[in-house]
């Protein structure tokens, strides 16, 4: 039994079937069937932003086909060949929150398959390559929006899909509103996701 990061070749590539035996205590993604260890637990601010966000998304979203899911969630995007047993799937991303739409894609170990809406909020441990490999995986996976929020300086930048590419629509500073394309009528108000 895997306890133990030290116990796998970070070299080597794995697939969800792999990853569902491990029972490590590090949290750790699947890139492409590559190991990354994920960083240690997020800051205080860091969980604020996300409650904040998530219980703004929660209480819009009562009543509709959408779910709000936060981290630790695993959702397993499906590679190209629309392969979706757990020996072919290899990439496991967490991200900080997700908007589901199409509920069939939610199961008792997560999402399988492209939420509509990912968001990440920054840590001290982010490196640049994670960012640019999440970037072009959410792309290449066809999720709708993609939010990546920065709590140094309280700002969302904010991407959409179109015609297959992710499109720069804007960086928002903690005074503006965001308005959530995926979710009809939802616009967030960062000075209440930055209030701590």
């Amino acid at each position: 039994m895997i306890t133990k990061l030290s116990q796998l070749d970070l070299t080597k590539t794995y697939s969800y079937a792999d990853y569902v035996t491990w029972k490590l205590n590090e949290r750790v993604e699947l890139m492409k069937g590559l190991i990354i260890k994920m960083s240690p637990a997020p800051s205080s601010q860091h969980q604020s932003i996300s409650m904040n966000l998530a219980g703004i998304i929660f209480q819009h979203l009562k009543g509709k086909n959408c779910k709000v899911f936060s981290a630790p969630f695993d959702v397993r995007l499906i590679n190209k060949r629309k392969s979706t047993t757990d020996k072919e799937i290899t990439t496991v991303v967490q991200p900080d929150l997700c908007i589901i739409c199409d509920l069939k894609k939610v199961d008792e170990r997560g999402c399988l398959g492209s939420p509509d809406l990912i968001i990440e909020i920054l840590s001290k441990g982010n490196t640049k390559k994670e960012l640019e490999n999440k970037f072009d995986l959410y792309q290449e996976n066809g999720v709708k929006e993609y939010w990546v929020v920065q709590p140094g300086d309280e700002t969302v930048v904010v991407f959409d899909l179109i015609r297959g590419k992710y499109q720069y629509r804007k960086i928002y500073s903690n005074d503006g509103v965001v308005p959530v394309k995926v979710i009809k009528g939802l616009e967030i108000d960062l000075k209440e996701v930055f209030e701590i």
